[in-house]
C-alpha cells in the first residue's frame, strides 16, 4: 500500500530553518507528483507545494513563496520540503501527500504528518 511517512519537524525561532522530509512507498515514486499541505488548529487546509517527480516542475503557495524549497530524490522515493525565513504564521502540522496539484488541495494519499512550530 501507499505509505508517506514525514518527518524533520520540531520548534524553531522566527527566522531559522527547519529540513521536513518525506519516505514514500508502494508506489513508482518518479510517475507521481507528490508535495505538502499544512493544516494549523481552526483553520482550512492549505497547500503548501508540489513537486512532479517525472519533469521537476514546481509550485508554491504564495504564502512560501521565495521561502521554502522542495525537493526530490527518486532513488530514494523521498521528497524534502527546507524550510527557511520560518515565520509564527508557518505553525502548523505538515503532511505529505499525492498526487498534488497546484490548483487543488484534494488528495488520494497522505501520511500523519510532522509538527512545525515556529515562536517569535
Amino acid at each position: 500500500e501507499v505509505q508517506l511517512q514525514a518527518s524533520g519537524g520540531g520548534w524553531m525561532q522566527a527566522g531559522g530553518s527547519l529540513r521536513l522530509s518525506c519516505a514514500a512507498s508502494g508506489f513508482t515514486f518518479d510517475d507521481y507528483t507528490i508535495g505538502w499541505f499544512r493544516q494549523a488548529p481552526g483553520k482550512e487546509r492549505e497547500g503548501v507545494s508540489c513537486i512532479s517527480s517525472s519533469d521537476g516542475s514546481t509550485y508554491y503557495a504564495d504564502s512560501v513563496k521565495g521561502r521554502f524549497t522542495i525537493s526530490s530524490d527518486n532513488a530514494k522515493n523521498t521528497v524534502y520540503l527546507q524550510l527557511n525565513s520560518l515565520k509564527p504564521e508557518d505553525t502548523a502540522v505538515y503532511y505529505c501527500a499525492t498526487p498534488c496539484w497546484y490548483n487543488s488541495t484534494s488528495y488520494d494519499y497522505w501520511g500523519q504528518g510532522t509538527q512545525v512550530t515556529v515562536s517569535s
